[in-house]
């Protein structure tokens, strides 16, 4: 493990956490819960949402106690996961701790709702007449596209000799 493994992590996840929060700070102090503000009409608002469940709503309707419990230990253990399979990278495989460092960070921010407010604050809502995508956010955002990043180095990358 380097030095400038661990500075590249902290940069990255670092980034997302930052952003991710200061979003969901900005949305808190400006937008009431349900209120939205139109950027693209007919596309895309941001619309202030809580999400009780994982993605997509899943198990939304348990209990707000066992649901805490279960999403705190899941998020937890997953982001030590994530880091595990972050340092077990080897240097030379960019792409794939970019993507890793990309849903740590996410996997934190959405950590520290949970663990701050219960709930998971999402505001990127796209959508097009009343089809509307599950609102998301900036955390949500960073694991997507990391979990495309790692599995496109998983299908593509050479073999080592």
């Amino acid at each position: 493990m380097t030095a400038a493994k661990l500075k590249f992590l902290a940069l990255v996840a670092g980034g997302v956490l930052v952003l991710d929060q200061l979003t969901k700070a900005w949305v808190l102090k400006h937008l009431a819960l349900g209120a939205s503000l139109t950027l693209i009409p007919g596309f895309f608002d941001l619309t202030h949402v809580h999400n009780p469940g994982g993605a997509f709503g899943f198990l939304a309707t348990m209990g707000p106690v066992v649901r805490a419990i279960v999403f705190i230990a899941a998020s937890a253990l997953a982001a030590g996961v994530i880091l595990w399979l972050y340092l077990q990278t080897p240097t030379r495989q960019r792409l794939a701790a970019f993507g890793l460092a990309l849903v740590f960070g996410g996997a934190l921010g959405n950590l520290i709702d949970r663990i701050r407010f219960g709930v998971v604050i999402d505001f990127f809502d796209v959508y097009i007449g009343r089809m509307h995508w599950p609102a998301f956010n900036v955390a949500d955002s960073a694991i997507t596209v990391g979990v495309c990043i790692f599995a496109a180095h998983l299908i593509f990358a050479k073999p080592s000799a």
